[in-house]
C-alpha cells in the first residue's frame, strides 16, 4: 500500500515553515535516561514498557478517491466538445497510511485523527500481530482533529486515555506510530511546551514534544514512562516534510471528551456560551486597572445568548472555568466548546473590579460563536457629538454619539460604528465630548471602550 504524504498547513507563527498533519505513524527519539528506569545486562531500557504499549497501537489504512487537478482548459466548452472531454476531471485512487490506538479492547474502539480518515471509502486496521481488520468509522470531529473507529476483533490489547492535566514541560515521553508506512516505529524525548495553538484547528491546546515524529504518525499514541496514554500525536512542524524535534499531539484529556460523545451521537454537539471575547494582556489589564494579566475580556454578549440568561455583561473579565485560571481568549473558547450543549459551567469573572461567580448553562451554536477581539494602533476616522434632544436614547442614558466612522479608518477597523453610544473609557464614564476628549488625554496606551449599540452593551479594546 502506498503512503500519502499529509496535509500541509500554515504555522502562523513560523512563515517560512509548514505544519503537517501526520497521515502515517509516530517515533520517539531517546533524550535522557530518567534515573528509575529499568536496566538490561546494565544498560538503561525503555524495553519492558513497550512489550506492555505497543500492541495496543495499530495501522491505519485508507482507500478513497480524489479529484486530479482540475486543467483550465477543462472549463472551455469548445475545447471539451472537439476533444471529447468531460466537464470534471477524472477521480484517481488515494491510498494512505497513519495510526491509531486502541482505547477499548472489550468495545474495539480505536482512536485516530480526523484527518486520516477524512473522505475514506475504506478503513482498515492493522494490529502489531498482523492481524487485519476493515473497520467501522463511529465518528468523527474536524473541529478537535479527533476519529473513532470500532473493530470486531478478539484478544486486543488497550490504552486507557491518561490525565494529560498532569504533564509538566520536561516529562519524558514515548511516540509510537507508522512513519511513512515502515510499520511500528517508537521514539522517545520531552514534552517541550503545552497549550500550544496555531496549526488552524479550531479547538487547539496541544502537547508540544521533540519525540520523533514524522508523515504516518498521525493517529499514533504519545505516553509517558510510566505507560499512560497523554496525547493523540497530530502535527509536525516541517520545512522539508521531514521531523526537525517539534511534533504536536492532541491531550487526553481533549480526546476523552469527545470519544464520549463520538459513541453516544456519532458526532459531537459543541456548545458556546455566545460571547465575543479578546485575551488580557498586561496591558490591557492596566488599562482596566485589573489585578490579574491573564484571562478573556467580555467585548459583547449576544442576545438571547447562554451568556445573556446567565448575567455575563460586557467589560466583564472570565478569570477560571470550574475552578480551573483561564489564561488567554482561546482558553476559555477551549473549554466551553469542549463542553455539550445543556451542560452546567461555574465561571469566575472580575466585574468592576470584583470578583463573581457565575453559573451558566451551556447553549446551542448560533451564527454567533466565540471570537477574538480586534487590535488596531490608533483610532481616528470617526467623530463624535454629545447626544442630541432628538435621539431616542437622550435622557436614559450618558454617552457621546458617533456621528460619523471613515470606511477603512483605524476607528472602522475597531469595531466603531456609526450611532454607537461611548458610554465609558477605561471604566470612566463619559457624559459629552468634552469628558471624551479629556480622558482620552490621559490614556497613554491601550483605550477600552464601554459601548451602547442598540439594545447591547459592548467592550471594544484600542491598542
Amino acid at each position: 500500500m502506498s503512503t500519502q504524504t499529509s496535509q500541509r498547513i500554515s504555522l502562523t507563527a513560523i512563515r517560512a515553515w509548514s505544519v503537517i498533519l501526520l497521515a502515517m505513524t509516530s517515533t520517539v527519539v531517546i533524550a535522557q535516561w530518567p534515573a528509575e528506569l529499568p536496566t538490561s545486562g546494565g544498560r538503561p531500557t525503555l524495553s519492558p514498557l513497550l512489550k506492555k504499549v505497543t500492541p495496543a497501537v495499530v495501522n491505519v489504512g485508507v482507500k478513497g478517491a480524489t479529484s486530479r487537478r482540475n486543467n483550465p482548459l477543462y472549463n472551455d466548452p469548445f475545447f471539451r466538445r472537439f476533444f471529447n472531454v468531460p466537464e470534471q476531471a477524472p477521480s484517481r485512487p488515494r491510498q494512505s497510511v497513519g495510526s491509531g490506538v486502541i482505547i477499548n479492547a472489550d468495545e474495539g474502539y480505536v482512536l485516530t485523527n480526523h484527518h486520516v480518515i477524512n473522505n475514506a471509502d475504506e478503513i482498515t486496521v492493522t494490529l502489531s500481530d498482523g492481524r487485519e481488520f476493515t473497520a467501522e468509522l463511529i465518528g468523527s470531529d474536524e473541529g478537535t482533529d479527533v476519529a473513532l473507529l470500532q473493530v470486531d476483533a478478539d484478544n486486543l490489547n488497550e490504552l486507557k486515555l491518561g490525565d494529560s492535566d498532569s504533564v509538566e514541560v520536561g516529562d519524558f515521553v514515548v511516540a509510537i506510530g507508522n512513519p511513512f508506512g515502515l510499520g511500528q516505529t517508537v521514539t522517545s524525548g520531552i514534552v517541550s511546551a503545552l497549550g500550544r495553538s496555531g496549526l488552524n484547528i479550531d479547538y487547539e491546546d496541544f502537547i508540544q514534544t521533540d519525540a520523533s515524529i514524522n508523515p504516518g504518525n498521525s493517529g499514533g499514541a504519545l505516553i509517558d514512562f510510566d505507560g499512560n496514554l497523554i496525547g493523540i500525536n497530530t502535527a509536525i512542524i516541517a520545512p522539508s516534510g521531514g521531523n526537525v524535534g517539534i511534533g504536536f499531539a492532541i491531550p487526553a484529556k481533549i480526546a476523552k471528551g469527545i470519544v464520549s460523545q463520538l459513541v453516544e451521537f456519532g458526532g459531537v454537539k459543541r456548545g458556546v456560551l455566545g460571547v465575543m471575547i479578546t485575551t488580557v494582556t498586561p496591558a490591557l489589564a492596566e488599562a482596566l486597572d485589573l489585578d490579574v494579566e491573564n484571562g478573556a475580556l467580555i467585548n459583547q454578549v449576544v442576545e438571547e445568548s447562554a451568556a445573556e440568561a446567565a448575567g455575563l455583561q460586557a467589560g466583564d473579565v472570565v478569570i477560571a472555568v470550574d475552578g480551573t485560571p483561564i489564561d488567554t481568549a482561546a482558553d476559555l473558547r477551549n473549554r466551553i466548546g469542549m463542553k455539550r450543549v445543556g451542560d452546567d459551567v461555574d465561571l469566575k469573572i472580575i466585574r468592576d473590579g470584583k470578583n463573581k461567580s457565575i453559573n451558566a448553562k451551556v447553549g446551542e451554536p448560533g451564527a454567533t460563536t466565540l471570537a477574538g477581539g480586534t487590535k488596531i494602533e490608533k483610532l481616528k476616522g470617526a467623530e463624535f457629538t454629545n447626544i442630541p434632544p432628538e435621539h431616542p436614547q437622550q435622557g436614559q442614558i450618558d454617552g457621546v454619539l458617533v456621528t460619523t466612522v471613515e470606511s477603512g479608518s483605524p476607528a472602522a477597523r475597531s469595531g466603531l460604528r456609526q450611532n454607537d453610544i461611548v458610554q465609558a473609557v477605561n471604566n470612566r464614564n463619559v457624559r459629552s465630548v468634552d469628558d471624551l476628549a479629556s480622558v482620552l488625554e490621559n490614556v497613554s496606551s491601550t483605550v477600552v471602550l464601554k459601548i451602547r449599540r442598540g439594545s447591547s452593551t459592548i467592550v471594544i479594546a484600542i491598542q
